[in-house]
């Protein structure tokens, strides 16, 4: 059984992680992380090894919760939701976890598009952790 976590250098991608991990060590599962990448302010992508520089400290933490997981990256061509879904799709996913930010009224009317085809496209239960969330 997997769980899996859609995850960004971002302080709603670090808490579902968390979470993720809380949840596999609660189910006994395996823990698959999406590496995603984001666009910064004023266009700048971050890339592989903004990624991978802001997983190491995220990666002490998997390593000390004796959680078995995988590390899938995200193509900075391929869309992340796809990946996503593909990762859902394979073995037997128990739950998908992503992490989302807090959002002024107006942003509320309108979901991010990653998120909601994740939420309407997932063959898995989804748990959407709020930016800031800590499992402990």
């Amino acid at each position: 059984m997997n769980i899996v976590v859609g995850y960004l250098p971002t302080p709603a991608g670090r808490a579902a992680l968390r979470a993720g991990i809380t949840e596999a060590t609660l189910r006994s599962a395996d823990l698959v992380v999406v590496q995603g990448h984001h666009t910064k302010p004023w266009g700048r992508h971050t890339g592989p090894e903004d990624t991978e520089a802001a997983v190491k400290e995220d990666r002490a933490a998997l390593d000390e919760s004796g959680v078995s997981y995988e590390l899938v990256p995200v193509a900075h061509d391929a869309d992340p939701a796809d990946v996503i879904l593909e990762a859902t799709d394979r073995d037997r996913t128990a739950l998908l976890v992503i992490g989302t930010r807090r959002r002024t009224p107006v942003g509320k009317l309108i979901m991010a598009p990653t998120t909601q085809r994740l939420l309407l496209e997932a063959g898995c239960p989804v748990l959407c952790v709020k930016a800031g969330y800590d499992a402990a």
